[in-house]
């Protein structure tokens, strides 16, 4: 089944536009506020991933969060780091070793690009907290309604 687009958003920065140095490694490192729109029927939880492909060696994860109640619609700022959040969402590890959200932190040079995937599931996904992104994307297959994206980038002197 061909999956439906989103649109996902942040206030913090326009798609194609610079991350602002607050949401990365030279700031506070803290998540970008994201809003997106209505899912499709039959969503019944959220899943994103942020990751950066201009890094050396792979693609280099930055967030993992999943289980996200449905009638969510918006991430405020700063999103707790916790294995498990109020609402039921869990973390999966990024590439710093930990869960929650790592911010842009390129070597220096040229702008790496980092897209935020936000994807409408038609299923809440049974797995712990801790879990790596591509064991994530396993557990999607096949049950992704919807999806959208948002790019910015970062670069550092």
């Amino acid at each position: 089944m061909p999956s439906l687009s989103l649109t996902l958003t942040s206030t913090a920065f326009d798609s194609g536009g610079v991350i602002p140095v607050e949401y990365t490694c030279e700031g506070e490192n803290v998540s970008p506020p994201l809003r997106w729109s209505d899912p499709p029927q039959g969503t019944r939880s959220w899943a994103l991933i942020c990751d950066d492909p201009d890094a050396p060696a792979k693609t280099w994860v930055h967030w993992v969060l999943f289980n996200l109640p449905a009638e969510t619609r918006r991430l405020e700022r700063g999103v707790p780091e916790a294995p498990e959040l109020e609402n039921g969402a869990r973390h999966g590890k990024n590439d710093f070793g930990r869960t929650g959200y790592g911010g842009p932190c390129p070597p220096p040079g040229k702008p790496h690009r980092y897209f935020f995937k936000l994807y409408a599931l038609d299923k809440v996904v049974d797995l712990k907290p801790g879990v790596s992104k591509s064991r994530l994307l396993d557990e999607m297959e096949g049950h992704i309604l919807a999806r959208g994206e948002l790019m910015g980038t970062f670069s550092r002197k």
